[in-house]
């Protein structure tokens, strides 16, 4: 019987010649990831197993990125630990204020993730490194600290669904926000529980890089163990650019089992919007009625990327954000801001009104940096919209992507790009 992707890498990983879904499996680790919020957690438990190094220093990642810089006493003590074990075990992937950025944008970006590596992190969304043909997937801190100590980890190998994406987008404003969301409205948020998204046909040639990133960063909305795309030459072309000559390329044999097909036509897309409380709730964008809001917010690691900056700045762009909402534009790492700042997207955003943010996850999880009040509203490019993600429980967030949350700004409610 064939294998999907992800049982290949597995098997590869665990020493096997082949595994099937729902067998228990221990494979080696390529990466270990933990931010300020898990790894102090991972940093304690790590000290009970008695290890005297890490192993293998290269492997591990440390991104304080959640509450950097450092918004409280507390957010300064996790980031302390992290430095201070970073320190004692010549972690060489520590990345401090000032060079760090979004975890799931800093990452691929230094090349510390590829095609056919298996790579566990303490954060949900460590599913992202699927974009580019790997087997990643959120863990516990208990199993970072495990795998920190042993590099391995077990896993129950997941079955998979085959998400076929044919033709291309045919409206401009329309990007791979609006692929995943369009899925999870389509199948909910358990949907694909402990199974694998696999991305599939001639519609993948159509979604650049940072599409497929957005894509997969949200695999475990809809409850999926991972999510992962095929190589091709747009995935080598990135790892070229970003210096990753050492890899390797996993295709599904065509013969691998799926539990169901889900058939997506890119052409029929349109920008959509995931209304309170779940990333399901979905509608189309210019369907969504009079919404007023107070907030936007353009950023995080499904859309803080320079692409999605540039379409933003291509709305704000000699406009201004409404009176009355409060504007956010953080770009991920500090490349990227470094950038955006050459092209002139910054001044474009605070021109517009904005405020621009050092990288940071900051208001995507309710840290910091746009929290919202009781009642009010925001249009967001993060991944989540759950009771209380922002701030107050009696707030609301609605998910979308950069094009409709930079027209949002402009006009005060909830605006498909194409009406700017």
């Amino acid at each position: 019987m064939g294998m999907t992707m992800t049982q290949k890498i597995l098997a590869r990983a665990a020493g096997l010649e082949s595994v099937a879904a729902g067998e228990l499996v221990e494979a080696k680790l390529d990466l270990v990831l933990g931010n300020d919020i898990t790894a102090p957690v991972a940093i304690n438990e790590f000290a009970k197993t008695g290890a005297a190094e890490v192993y293998d220093r290269e492997k591990v990642a440390l991104v304080p990125d959640h509450f950097t810089p450092n918004k409280d006493i507390k957010a300064a003590e996790q980031s302390k630990k992290m430095r201070d074990f970073a320190g004692k075990y010549g972690i060489t992937n520590f990345f401090d204020t000032g060079e760090v950025g979004i975890e799931h944008v800093l990452l691929p970006e230094r090349g510390l993730v590829g095609p056919g590596d298996v790579i566990i992190g303490a954060d949900s969304h460590t599913c992202t490194y699927g974009a580019l043909g790997a087997f990643s997937t959120g863990v516990g801190s208990t199993d970072m600290a495990a795998g920190m100590a042993l590099g391995t980890a077990w896993f129950k190998v997941p079955a998979a669904i085959r998400v076929e994406l044919v033709n291309h987008f045919s409206d401009k404003w329309v990007s791979g926000k609006d692929v995943v969301l369009h899925l999870i409205g389509l199948i909910g948020v358990d949907g694909a529980l402990y199974q694998s998204l696999e991305y599939r046909g001639d519609g993948v040639a159509a979604l650049t890089v940072d599409d497929r990133l957005c894509i997969a960063n949200m695999a475990i909305e809809a409850g999926a163990k991972n999510g992962i795309f095929e190589v091709d030459e747009a995935t080598r072309a990135f790892l070229r650019e970003v210096g990753r000559d050492q890899y390797r390329e996993v295709t599904a044999d065509s013969d691998a089992v799926y539990e169901r097909t889900v058939r997506i036509d890119l052409a029929e897309l349109s920008s959509t919007v995931a209304f309170p409380h779940l990333p399901s709730n979905t509608r189309l964008a210019r369907e969504s009625g009079e919404i007023k809001i107070d907030q936007v917010v353009i950023g995080s690691c499904t859309n803080g990327r320079l692409s999605d900056l540039r379409v933003a700045a291509q709305l704000l762009k000699g406009r201004r954000v409404a009176k009355g909402v409060r504007c956010i534009v953080i770009p991920a790492t500090q490349k990227i801001y470094l950038e955006a700042m050459r092209e002139g997207l910054l001044e474009i955003f605070i021109n517009a009104g904005a405020a621009v943010s050092t990288p940071t996850c900051g208001p995507c999880l309710g840290g910091h940096m746009g929290i919202l009040a009781k009642g009010e509203r925001a249009v967001s490019t993060t991944n989540r919209n759950f009771v209380g993600r922002m701030g107050h429980p009696e707030s609301e967030v609605y998910l979308t992507n950069p094009a409709v949350a930079a027209a949002s700004a402009i006009t005060g409610r909830i605006t498909d790009a194409n009406e700017i």
